[in-house]
């Protein structure tokens, strides 16, 4: 079992040294599960009981450590606020969650070895773990952080094809790969590659091959349509810790008008603030009332044509529970929402208002609170909710005075490809990304987020106008390049003359289709282990 271990290390060393934020490692990915591989298969072989139990302990922990390797940083962001071994138990949530239901896929595979044949298995490895990567994504404990095909993010010339299949091309790229490295190994070791090359070593290289070469063609051959938009991006880097705190709201916004100041012109579009950036908690029916506002206001009157993006932290008053996250003020007799949201301002007064969507489990919302309905009443009566933050159950696309339509995409949202697409198909021409990432700390962290960003703008082929508080902000282009950016924890604000685009990709038409055929996949692979069990519980019977 020592061997077995040491390959399952091998592979979640292998894992995170491809992972962003590490340049130029990411093709590391296409052999980097060979060596659990190898271990599962060395159990499978092995005259040994209870062998299901032993490849679920090889996997987890190969997983388990990758996970935590890769995002250690969420115990950085939970560290400052909390006590530390508080801390270190609530960070083993994202870092074993995604391992176990990574670790289910290889045991179901494991499964499907004992009653079928091995290419069979294989393709119900590649659905198990799409099917995993897709419900990870789609639950109330959604953490599509660490899905195999935003490992490319760092090297995103060799995945321009993502505008075609999305972030689960290079999930179904990296597993197709490994596994024919793996089958080539495999075939190495009982001499008979030669018996084989055509079989296993042509298929390997043009899987390899013809992507990269495909992508490379597309990236130095796509010219983008002139249509020109000058939009300012700022970065205030305020402290987060202080930002709700010991810093005054109104200097705060002080802070960002001076810095959109700086570099603002005639012609300028749209000025992006960061999320939050209007902390003072708002009604937002009673904002134009509000001082900020009225201040935003003058600042605005000297840019005709312009409109502010800004994060806000807003509320909304009810008569009644009206919505699942209502939370309930037992003095004043009312209901409320409170929502991370982002407002579009214009110098005409207009408002717009978008409510963060896929809220941060745990922190911003509580997981299955629509499950969770039913105690309502209970949680009232101690002044309680089942949920936290509001929010809206689809994108909405602001739009400037002259027509321009923007993506308000905040923080956590960026990470989900199909959702940002449906803000293309509502005509958004640029994506505006407002977040606030200083929470976590100058670690890996902040620059996988950046780096995921790029995979947006593949997608979508959509310029990314970043605002981040504290860094890093950015102006990525269609292709996926970052042309400007700033540096982390250094005020500043950047402009730059972006293209506008009205074309439609065809996966922002088409959304996650390989992530939709694996989840079938792996239902017919998981009622095909169903009915295996069953007939050898009825044959056992009798």
């Amino acid at each position: 079992m020592k061997r077995n271990y040491q390959l399952a290390l091998l592979s979640a060393f292998l894992l995170w040294f491809a992972w962003p934020p590490i340049p130029f490692s990411s093709p590391i990915l296409l052999i980097a599960l060979v060596p659990i591989l190898l271990a599962t298969e060395n159990i499978i072989g092995a005259q040994a009981k209870k062998k299901g139990k032993l490849i679920f302990r090889t996997a987890f922990l190969c997983f388990f450590a990758w996970n935590t390797a890769s995002i250690y940083w969420v115990f950085n962001s939970l560290d400052s606020a909390i006590p530390t071994w508080v801390a270190a138990l609530i960070s083993l949530i994202p870092f074993g969650l995604g391992a176990v239901l990574m670790t289910l896929a290889f045991w179901l595979y494991y499964r499907l070895r004992l009653i079928t044949s091995k290419v069979w298995a294989y393709a119900g490895l590649i659905c198990f773990w799409i099917g995993y990567e897709y419900l990870h994504q789609s639950w109330d404990l959604a953490f599509p952080w660490m899905n195999l095909g935003n490992g490319f993010a760092a090297t995103h010339q060799l995945v321009q094809w993502y505008e075609y299949t999305g972030v689960y091309g290079g999930t179904l790229w990296v597993l197709l790969s490994n596994i024919l490295f793996f089958e080539i190994w495999l075939a190495i070791k009982a001499g008979t590659l030669k018996l084989n090359r055509i079989r296993l070593i042509l298929p390997t290289l043009i899987l390899v091959t013809l992507p990269i070469l495909i992508s490379l063609f597309i990236y130095f051959t796509h010219t983008e349509k002139s249509n020109p938009a000058n939009i300012v991006v700022v970065q205030p880097n305020i402290d987060p810790y202080k930002k709700f705190g010991t810093m005054p709201p109104s200097e705060q916004i002080n802070r960002l008008i001076h810095l959109s100041d700086s570099v603002g012109q005639s012609n300028t579009e749209y000025f992006i603030w960061p999320e939050t950036a209007i902390s003072q908690g708002t009604e937002e029916k009673t904002f134009r009332e509000d001082e900020n506002f009225k201040t935003i206001q003058n600042f605005l009157n000297k840019y005709k044509n312009s409109n502010l993006i800004s994060g806000i932290e807003s509320f909304a008053i009810y008569d009644s529970a009206a919505t699942v996250t209502a939370r309930y003020n037992r003095n004043s007799g009312i209901y409320f929402d409170v929502f991370n949201a982002a407002v579009s301002i214009e110098n005409s007064g207009t408002l717009q208002f978008y409510h963060k969507s896929k809220l941060v489990p745990g922190v911003e919302q509580t997981p299955f609170s629509n499950a969770l309905s039913f105690l309502k009443p209970a949680f009232a009566a101690f002044g309680g909710a089942t949920g936290s933050y509001g929010k809206q159950d689809e994108p909405s696309v602001f739009y400037s005075q002259s027509g321009i339509g923007s993506a308000p995409v905040i923080c956590y949202e960026s990470i989900w490809g199909e959702y940002v697409a449906e803000y293309i198909k509502k005509d958004a021409q640029f994506i505006a990304i407002i977040t606030n990432d200083g929470w976590w700390g100058n670690t890996s962290g902040k620059d996988q987020h950046l780096h995921y960003a790029k995979l947006r703008a593949i997608e979508t082929r959509r310029w990314v106008a970043r605002s981040a508080n504290t860094g890093i902000s950015a102006f990525i282009n269609q292709r996926g390049d970052i042309v400007q950016r700033t540096q982390w924890w250094v005020q500043g604000a950047i402009k730059q003359d972006i293209n506008l685009n009205e074309e439609l990709s065809f996966y922002v038409r088409f959304g996650d289709y390989i992530a939709r055929g694996g989840s079938i996949g792996s239902g017919v692979f998981a009622l095909i282990l169903v009915i295996a069990l069953l007939k050898k519980r009825n044959s056992e019977v009798f």
